[in-house]
């Protein structure tokens, strides 16, 4: 079967070859002693996105439980190393003068511009143009999403970026403090979102990560606690993946929203590889 992907035609490989490969780069990661940034570690990730981001028809839930296994700790893997790339690259843009300036010196930088856009765009046509207040769950030390909707998109918006680690928040705030007026719209909050309550009421908008609740029981955990408190018609915005990118990335499915009203499910084809799901509480 052929596919066109990005302007040219890609051959969908075969769903067990698919599997096959995805397992053998799970082993290799399995026996790395750090999956800190090096020649092996990007080589190995880097050969596992390209193998998963064309389009491939796999459904997760039909996978045979040794490749769901495998592919929980993949995510987990792939969680882990995603939190180092950004806490070596965060770490060093601190360093040079700044840093909001250099942010494209991340080697995934595009992507996220790209999905910030993809992401505005479909908050926009659903209505959600310039919030006052929105959170966004899940920043990590190099908050990209936030700082592009900020500096892009939603230009007059207060971000309050929550993440469970302090040395993630202190390496975000010191990108964010090299600009006075950026800094005054971005604060950055230290805590389990599962330990926020009242305070999910002041939001127009939540952002929840890709990774925050990398098990499914975790993610959906998550997403009635966050419904609970958020306020009536705010929105919830979610990533998710599809296909073979369910390797990558949790996946948020639309029975795991019956409580919402869900507004938009998009599934990019290029290599902006979360899905993005807007839902909205109801009214009442």
């Amino acid at each position: 079967m052929a596919s066109l992907q990005n302007g040219n035609i890609e051959c969908q490989i075969p769903v067990e070859l698919l599997i096959s490969r995805v397992m053998q780069i799970h082993a290799s990661i399995s026996k790395l002693e750090s999956l800190r940034p090096s020649k092996q570690v990007n080589s190995l990730f880097t050969h596992l996105v390209k193998l998963c981001t064309p389009p491939a028809s796999i459904d997760i839930k039909e996978l045979p439980e040794n490749v769901k296994q495998m592919r929980e700790s993949l995510i987990v893997l792939c969680g882990i190393a995603e939190g180092l790339l950004e806490f070596e690259f965060a770490t060093f843009i601190t360093k040079i003068p700044q840093p909001l300036n250099n942010l494209n010196l991340f080697p995934y930088y595009g992507n996220y511009v790209k999905l910030a856009n993809l992401e505005y765009n479909i908050l926009n046509i659903n209505g959600v143009v310039q919030p006052k207040k929105v959170a966004f769950v899940g920043s990590g030390p190099m908050p990209l999403t936030s700082i592009v909707m900020a500096s892009h998109h939603m230009k007059s918006t207060h971000f309050d970026n929550f993440d469970i680690d302090e040395v993630a928040n202190v390496v975000g705030r010191k990108i964010v403090a090299s600009d006075a007026e950026f800094e005054k719209r971005m604060k950055f909050l230290t805590c389990d979102i599962m330990e926020v309550k009242e305070k999910l009421a002041k939001y127009d908008c939540i952002f929840l990560a890709a990774l925050v609740g990398m098990s499914k029981e975790m993610k959906v955990k998550i997403i009635g606690h966050i419904r609970k408190y958020m306020k009536d018609g705010g929105f919830l915005l979610l990533r998710s993946a599809k296909g073979a990118r369910a390797f990558l990335y949790p996946v948020v499915e639309e029975h795991d929203l019956l409580d919402f009203e869900v507004l938009s499910i998009f599934h990019p084809t290029d290599d902006v590889i979360n899905s993005v799901v807007l839902v909205r509480k109801p009214l009442f």
